[in-house]
């Protein structure tokens, strides 16, 4: 294949020895000899005209000749991306990150932006599947890299996944800072684009509400519920009835919660995305447990559970496990609760998952407690604390400072209760990495 670095005089050159032609064969009817001569020797730039006759004796495309680019190169790589984002979808993970490696080795060879950061953008999505959080990172800061100079709609998705990535990691308050960032770049530039406003307003509803920050979170609903009519992406519609669901929730609207988790799934069954389908089981277990119904909500959960495995999506299978075990405890199996989650911690690194880890550590704490063993309990609440406290998880860490300041306050250590009950009450602030003033910019009417 032809270096990126070579002209298009190398080329001619390179081409027309592979064939073993003489310049005047490459040159006649319409040139001389010495004419491709200095074309080879890079005296002289081929006019529109001569490229297209050089190309037509070597036996390619002008296009190619011109660039080094196969004709038709930017095509195949396109279909080649929509064949990897639909093994992703529909199939096996790690297939899908060889495919989109392979494609992003083809199109940096031969320096085509837009299909490099396509190839970028479904790495950082096989790494969120597979639970590998530093490799997400790095694909979509390279996919926003590449379109640096692009409108701001075209960065969104590498944005979100940026957000999502620190979501995961349990970096709550970045996670909210890049998308508020976004949402007003896109929002004050004068283009509306429904589809980049909808991506972005529906991933800022999770990092809202694992903050505590409800009013926000209804706000990004709001804002996303408006969009959808004007959204052509199924997929975008399919994730924010998804999220809103998880408002609703917030509120207590169990009923409205349950149809939108259903609008969700049916479009997540019509384009066979399984992951995104099985995070509909796993709410709508979330939305059984509410209510009560705990055989329903082991169910579903099961079935997410079982769907995510199956997709190798190891760390949204973990997640699972830990409201999966919440209900198995609350159907009186502590036993097989508490394994469940000691499966949990064991996989589940400090570097990710903060969140979930520390819901891990409450229900360990909860199911210890019930059992009389307030020693453990203690340290489980304090490692829960520290967990939800480094991620701003502000609703959670409340509810564990209160848990630990009860258990405190029954074993006579009164002081140690008021500080755990203090720090429930003014969770600490990261500076510079989120506003959390006004919310961001809303869409043009």
């Amino acid at each position: 294949m032809a270096e990126r670095s070579e002209t298009v005089g190398e080329r001619v050159y390179r081409l027309r020895t592979q064939r073993g032609m003489t310049q005047r064969q490459v040159a006649a009817p319409a040139y001389t000899a010495a004419y491709v001569s200095t074309v080879e020797a890079g005296k002289v730039r081929p006019s529109q005209k001569a490229l297209h006759h050089l190309a037509d004796r070597l036996g390619v495309d002008s296009r190619e000749l011109l660039t080094g680019q196969p004709a038709h190169l930017a095509t195949g790589l396109r279909l080649g991306l929509t064949g990897a984002q639909h093994t992703l979808a529909t199939g096996d993970t790690a297939e899908a990150a060889r495919a989109f490696a392979g494609l992003l080795a083809e199109a940096e060879e031969y320096e085509l932006t837009e299909e490099s950061a396509a190839a970028q953008l479904g790495l950082g999505e096989c790494a969120l599947e597979s639970g590998d959080l530093a490799q997400a990172h790095t694909s979509f800061e390279a996919a926003e890299r590449l379109l640096s100079e692009a409108a701001p709609a075209r960065r969104a998705p590498a944005v979100r996944g940026r957000a999502v990535a620190h979501l995961l990691a349990g970096e709550l308050r970045y996670s909210c800072y890049l998308l508020e960032n976004a949402l007003d770049e896109l929002n004050n530039s004068g283009h509306h684009d429904p589809d980049a406003l909808l991506l972005l307003y529906t991933a800022a509803i999770a990092p809202y509400l694992d903050m505590g920050a409800h009013a926000r979170a209804a706000h990004a609903a709001e804002q996303a519920l408006s969009l959808a009519p004007s959204a052509t992406d199924s997929a975008r519609v399919a994730a924010m009835h998804r999220s809103v669901a998880r408002t609703l929730l917030a509120e207590n609207r169990i009923p409205e919660a349950d149809a939108s988790l259903a609008k969700a799934a049916e479009l997540y069954r019509g384009l066979r995305l399984r992951t995104e389908l099985a995070h509909c089981h796993w709410m709508r277990g979330y939305v059984h447990a509410q209510s009560g119904g705990l055989e329903a909500a082991e169910r579903e959960m099961r079935t997410a559970r079982e769907m995510l495995t199956a997709k190798r999506a190891t760390l949204y299978a973990e997640q699972v496990e830990v409201e999966l075990a919440d209900v198995v405890r609350r159907r009186g199996r502590t036993g097989e609760a508490r394994e469940l989650l000691r499966g949990v911690l064991a996989t589940a690194g400090q570097e990710r998952a903060a969140v979930h880890a520390g819901a891990a550590h409450r229900l360990l704490g909860l199911i210890a407690q019930e059992a009389g063993e307030l020693e453990e309990a203690e340290e489980h609440y304090v490692s829960a604390l520290s967990l939800l406290e480094r991620a701003g998880a502000a609703g959670d860490l409340a509810d564990v400072c209160r848990l630990l300041g009860d258990l405190l306050r029954r074993a006579g250590r009164p002081e140690a209760a008021m500080d755990a009950y203090r720090t429930g009450l003014g969770p600490r602030m990261t500076r510079g990495v989120t506003t959390l003033g006004p919310a961001p910019a809303a869409p043009p009417a």
